[in-house]
C-alpha cells in the first residue's frame, strides 16, 4: 500500500484496515515528504524513498517545491517497488490520491510485470492519464469525491478497491514473458481484415498471435514487451502511428516507434498499413490549418484526414531511415491497390498519387540490403496477407 500518510494517514489506515479484513498482509510504503502517520505500522519511510532517487528529504522540505518533490519521490518509489518486486516481496499493489498522489501511484508501478495487480484509486480517473499509465495494466477507480477524507461516498469505494486487489492476488497466471511460438502484429479498423487473415495462418502453424491496436499506447506496448523477449517475430501491417507523430494526430506511439525490432534483431515484416491517414477526435478537434483537407468521420470521436504527397514524401523517409538502423532480418511490404480499408478504388481516401510519392520515397531511402517488395494486391487482399505470413517465417526460419 503505496500512499502519501503524511496528509491522508486516516484514510490510509482505513485501507489497510479493508485489506486486513479480506486476509491480506499489508506491506506500507510512505511517499509523503511532510511527515508520516501513527495509526499504523510503516514498513518504508519517505527517507528511504528519496535515498533511492539519491536525493536528500530534508533538502526537499528546505526547498518546499511540490513538484520537484513529486517527481523525486515518483521515481524513488518505482526504484523501491521494483526492488521489491524482483525479490517477490508482494503480490499486488495499491494506492490513491489527488493530483499529486495519482502521480507517485502510477509512477511507482511502471517498472512492475504485466500480471501483477495495480489498483489506483484517484479524483483523475476520468481524465487522459495515458502518459501515467503508459503501457502497463494498471485499474484506475475513480473516488468520485476527493481523497481527503472518509465519508459514505468513498468508504465503499476503498473496501471495493481492497476486495478487487485480493480477488485479484488470488488469480494464478502463468509465466508470460517467453517468445516461443509468438507473433506481435499491429492493426486498425481498417486493417482488421488483413489481420485476421495472418492471424488464421499464424495459427494454423502453432502460432499464438497478439494484436496490438495502433493507437499510440498500443504501438509503444507491443514494441515494450518485444524489448522484453516476448516475440519471435513482429508483423508490423499497421505503422500509421508515424503519420500521426508527423502530423500530430492522436496515435501517436512516440518518436521512437519502429526502432525496437531492429535493434534487436526481431525479425520483421513491415508494412505501411493505414499511412493515407492521421487521426483526430471529434470533427470540430481538428486543428484549424488542417480544416480544409480531406476528412472522414469514422466514429462521431474518430475524424481521419488523409495524408497528402508531401506528409507521404517526408513519411517515407521517417520509414526508412528507421529501418536503415536494423541490425538485420527485415523486408518491407507494399500493397499496390491500396493501403487501408477506405484507401481502395471507389472508396474515401483512394488517392494513387499520394500513394505513389509514399512508395517512391521508401524505395529512395531505404538501404538497398533490405528487400522492398511491392505487391500487386490491396493491403486486405487475402494474397497479401500470405505473403507477408510466409515472408516472416521464411525469415525466422
Amino acid at each position: 500500500m503505496l500512499g502519501c500518510f503524511d496528509t491522508k494517514g486516516e484514510i490510509f489506515a482505513y485501507l489497510r484496515d479493508c485489506l486486513l479484513a479480506e486476509g491480506a498482509e499489508v506491506l506500507t510504503v510512505n511517499v509523503g515528504v511532510l511527515g508520516t502517520t501513527d495509526l499504523f505500522p510503516i514498513n518504508i519511510e519517505a527517507g528511504e524513498i528519496c535515498e533511492a532517487a539519491s536525493e536528500n528529504l530534508a533538502i526537499i522540505r528546505r526547498t518546499n517545491h511540490r513538484g520537484n518533490a513529486m517527481e523525486i519521490m515518483g521515481r524513488g518509489a518505482a526504484k523501491v517497488l521494483e526492488a521489491l518486486g524482483n525479490q517477490e516481496s508482494f503480490d499486488g499493489v495499491i494506492g490513491m490520491g489527488g493530483g499529486s498522489g495519482t502521480y507517485v501511484t502510477l509512477k511507482s508501478m511502471q517498472f512492475l510485470p504485466l500480471g501483477l495487480p495495480k489498483i489506483c484509486i484517484s479524483t483523475q480517473a476520468s481524465k487522459d492519464l495515458s502518459d501515467l499509465v503508459g503501457v502497463k495494466d494498471i485499474l484506475l477507480m475513480p473516488s468520485v469525491v476527493d481523497v481527503a477524507a472518509l465519508n459514505s461516498i468513498i468508504n465503499p469505494i476503498i473496501q471495493q478497491a481492497a476486495a478487487a486487489l485480493v480477488a485479484m492476488c488470488r488469480v494464478t497466471i502463468p509465466t508470460m514473458i517467453t517468445k516461443a511460438r509468438r507473433i506481435a502484429i499491429s492493426m486498425f479498423g481498417n486493417t482488421s481484415t488483413c489481420v485476421d487473415h495472418c492471424t488464421q495462418l499464424l495459427e494454423a502453424d502453432g502460432f499464438e498471435v497478439m494484436t496490438f491496436h495502433a493507437n499510440g499506447v498500443g504501438g509503444k506496448a507491443m514494441e515494450s514487451l518485444a524489448s522484453e523477449g516476448c516475440f519471435e517475430g513482429i508483423l508490423d501491417i499497421t505503422t500509421t502511428e508515424l503519420a500521426d507523430e508527423l502530423c500530430g494526430g492522436v496515435c501517436s506511439a512516440g518518436p521512437n516507434r519502429l526502432e525496437v525490432a531492429g535493434k534487436l534483431g526481431i525479425p520483421q515484416v513491415v508494412v505501411p498499413g493505414c499511412m493515407d491517414m492521421v487521426n483526430f477526435g471529434r470533427m470540430d478537434s481538428v486543428p484549424e490549418k488542417y480544416r480544409n483537407r480531406q476528412l472522414y468521420s469514422w466514429v462521431p470521436t474518430v475524424t481521419l484526414m488523409r495524408t497528402n504527397e508531401e506528409e507521404n514524401r517526408q513519411l517515407g523517409k521517417v520509414l526508412g531511415d528507421k529501418l536503415n538502423q536494423a541490425a538485420g532480418r527485415t523486408v518491407v511490404l507494399f500493397p499496390e491497390k491500396g493501403l487501408s480499408q477506405i484507401d481502395s478504388e471507389g472508396n474515401e481516401f483512394y488517392n494513387p498519387e499520394s500513394n505513389t510519392a509514399l512508395l517512391k520515397s521508401i524505395e529512395y531511402n531505404l538501404k538497398s540490403e533490405i528487400p522492398f517488395i511491392k505487391l500487386p494486391y490491396h493491403i486486405n487482399d487475402p494474397e497479401f496477407a500470405k505473403a507477408a505470413v510466409q515472408r516472416l517465417l521464411t525469415m525466422m526460419k
